[in-house]
């Protein structure tokens, strides 16, 4: 093969593996690793590195080890309401209000707003917020629907969107109200069920 296309190999690899390192998804991390690490192992092979092509082969096995385990086991969902003054509340929105301001910019917790407020729990762990209020009879606004980078894998929204809707319809809820206002927010909610409607909003109907 020519040499310039293998240099071209190497170096698609190099920052395939570097741009992993910079993923705060541990999902995303392991997607872009395989690739990389199946890159890696291809230039290994076919320059005659064999210990890089067998390293990076073996890498490939443990990300397809991962992903498996992470596609495939059963996390324990819960849900911890909350007041509108807790103050871990409080210490969780500042500590991660940068990133909150990527997907929600402009956002301002309205205490008083907040007819709903609760943590997700994923394996008792703190893996998002759920800060919502009615609007009319039966409509919930969706204020702020944050997860953690770390578990950033949609499981969380289904959870919501589709474990919680008894809950929701219990409460009086037919639909859920929520603003796109970012791509990725977007395809977020069109992925837990939200349609689009004509006014650019997005609305999702709980099934009675």
């Amino acid at each position: 093969m020519d040499t310039s296309i293998l240099q071209y190999i190497g170096f698609a690899a190099s920052i395939i593996i570097a741009m992993s390192m910079t993923m705060n998804s541990i999902l995303k991390f392991r997607w872009i690793n395989l690739a990389g690490a199946i890159t890696f192992s291809t230039y290994g092979f076919l320059i005659g590195a064999y210990p890089v092509g067998l390293l990076n082969a073996f890498i490939v096995a443990v990300d397809v080890y991962y992903l498996v385990r992470i596609y495939t086991r059963k996390d324990f969902f819960d849900i911890l309401e909350i007041r509108n003054d807790n103050r871990y509340l409080m210490k969780f929105l500042d500590f991660h209000q940068q990133e909150i301001q990527k997907f929600f910019p402009g956002f301002v917790y309205k205490p008083e707003m907040n007819t709903i407020s609760f943590f997700v729990l994923r394996d008792t762990q703190v893996a998002g917020i759920f800060l919502a209020h009615r609007t009319g009879i039966d409509t919930m606004k969706v204020a702020l629907d944050f997860v953690v980078p770390e578990y950033r894998d949609y499981r969380n929204g289904k959870f919501l969107y589709t474990g919680l809707q008894g809950s929701f319809v219990s409460a009086g809820f037919r639909r859920a109200v929520a603003g796109s206002i970012s791509p990725k927010h977007e395809k977020y909610l069109r992925r837990v069920g939200f349609a689009k409607t004509a006014d650019g909003t997005y609305v999702k109907n709980f099934p009675l």
